[in-house]
């Protein structure tokens, strides 16, 4: 089980560290897919107000990298969490996944149900109290009957949010991003559906993108260090532990669950 999620821990490489800074004064934390659990999101949050308190930045900037939802049994309470009011002192910048994409996108089309509803669409109808008719399965009759029932209960503010999620965000020599970015395609004419859904195309890369890209999405079971990216996705809803990425300066560490 463990290996079959973390398809991509293939053991320790030689390769060189990253080099990059954020601008002087700041602290970026990064935090990896959530996916329904807001019991390791406030235990990570709560380390990360503890670690700013050591030598205090002037500026302090959490960058949540997407998928808030699914897989998990407490979607809906993560973006709840989220909605709040960000943890005091700290900017904060939320991404999109394409977990919040494949959400939206069922609302309008039922035709994505079957895809995302086993892929963690189920639990986040749990969490909206929304039951899965039995008798009706993933016929065209259930799936509207899923599709209306999901309308009802998400909260117009829960759409909102995630319907104004931006795609990335820049700190100095950093590029925040769920999924990652398509080799040889400018940083700023990727396409959507490659930062929130690419895989091996740029996991394989050994290219340099301009940026450092910071991303989620494909599971392991440490964060992944390259010269070019790093991936700080390590399977929350399964593993239970949910990692944040420290930058600072030219240095880079870790915290997690």
């Amino acid at each position: 089980m463990f290996q079959r999620l973390f398809g991509r821990n293939r053991g320790p490489e030689p390769v060189e560290p990253p080099q990059g800074q954020v601008p002087a004064g700041t602290r970026v934390y990064a935090i990896g897919d959530i996916h329904g659990r807001l019991d390791l999101l406030r235990a990570l949050e709560d380390r990360i107000v503890e670690d700013r308190r050591n030598q205090s930045p002037a500026r302090a900037v959490l960058v949540y990298l997407g998928d808030y939802i699914d897989r998990g049994f407490e979607s809906r309470a993560v973006l709840d969490h989220l909605l709040q009011p960000a943890l005091p002192g700290f900017e904060r910048v939320c991404l999109k996944g394409n977990h919040e994409d494949f959400l939206l996108k069922f609302l309008e089309d039922t035709q994505v149900g079957p895809v995302w509803l086993v892929n963690g669409g189920r639990e986040t109808l749990m969490s909206y109290g929304v039951a899965q008719p039995a008798s009706l399965g993933f016929t065209e009759e259930g799936l509207a009957e899923i599709q209306e029932s999901l309308r009802q209960e998400v909260p117009a503010a829960h759409l909102e949010f995630m319907g104004a999620l931006p795609l990335t965000h820049r700190e100095g020599d950093y590029f925040f991003v769920h999924a990652g970015v398509r080799p040889g395609v400018p940083i700023d004419a990727q396409q959507e559906s490659d930062l929130i859904w690419i895989r091996d195309a740029f996991l394989k890369s050994k290219e340099s993108h301009g940026s450092i890209v910071v991303h989620g999405h494909t599971p392991v079971a440490e964060p992944e260090v390259r010269p070019n990216r790093i991936g700080i996705d390590t399977g929350a809803f399964a593993s239970g532990r949910l990692t944040c990425l420290v930058l600072e300066g030219q240095s880079f560490r870790f915290l997690s669950t």
